[in-house]
């Protein structure tokens, strides 16, 4: 069972069992690099993405991630280092993206079509059921609209786990004409990254290292250009390098 907050609130569901809840107001303090007490300001706020579990706040790490950058919150870089803390076989972004494709002008008239269309072209349907999947697309854009700002989404899955995938893939598309999506900033979304794995972990990594390189000024700039698909590729190259290079684990 969940509900809103009242007066404002529309961030924190008060919610018994969500196994996506990892970190205290402590830890997402110390993960966003500010105080305690702004914590519980932006949560009197109602603005800050979280759930109220036995009187206690938690939040999702990767919701965090999402929530600051979509404002400009300048979260320290040490905060994606855990993404590179990797045991065994873990596409890079570039690999992860050219699995999935990179796709242009893709038509769609609302936030449900251009999720449909991620879907899709993602060609993951084939293993689970289209409609199925975007099924799971949908129930976990109601829990928080995937919007991060600056015209991007990051549509997820509320399983990511129930795919039969043998590699994780990230399919991006572009929209031939932005759409409505409910992004943190207001603005209208023109690209979607579709983020599909069938392990928990390289989801959450690959998810961490796509937020990070949405920090990104030029990859932005090459994405709201629509840039060729080596382009992109070369930019995902050079920021998980710069990454791996600022990490101690580097």
């Amino acid at each position: 069972m969940s509900r809103r907050d009242q007066g404002g609130g529309i961030r924190f569901r008060f919610q018994e069992n969500r196994c996506a809840v990892k970190i205290g107001v402590q830890e997402a303090a110390r993960l966003l690099s500010v105080s305690e007490k702004t914590i519980y300001r932006w949560i009197r706020a109602g603005s800050l993405p979280g759930y109220r579990v036995h009187d206690q706040y938690r939040f999702n790490r990767s919701e965090l991630l999402a929530w600051a950058i979509s404002r400009r919150i300048n979260v320290p870089e040490e905060a994606f280092h855990d993404s590179l803390r990797v045991v065994g076989p873990v596409p890079t972004l570039a690999e992860a993206v050219q699995r999935g494709g990179i796709h242009y002008r893709v038509q769609a008239e609302d936030k449900e079509a251009a999720l449909r269309a991620t879907v899709e072209w993602a060609r993951a349907g084939g293993q689970v059921g289209s409609q199925h999947l975007l099924s799971l697309v949908l129930a976990r854009e109601a829990l928080a609209p995937t919007g991060v700002g600056d015209g991007v989404a990051i549509p997820q899955l509320l399983y990511p786990n129930v795919l039969d995938l043998e590699f994780p893939m990230i399919t991006l598309i572009f929209l031939e004409a932005p759409v409505e999506y409910d992004s943190f900033d207001g603005k209208q979304v023109k690209t979607l990254f579709g983020l599909f794995s069938a392990s928990l972990r390289a989801y959450h990594i690959l998810l961490n290292r796509l937020y990070y390189s949405l920090r990104d000024r030029r990859f932005l700039k090459c994405l709201q250009q629509e840039e060729g698909r080596n382009q992109i590729v070369e930019h995902l190259v050079r920021i998980e390098s710069s990454l791996r290079k600022s990490s101690p684990l580097g």
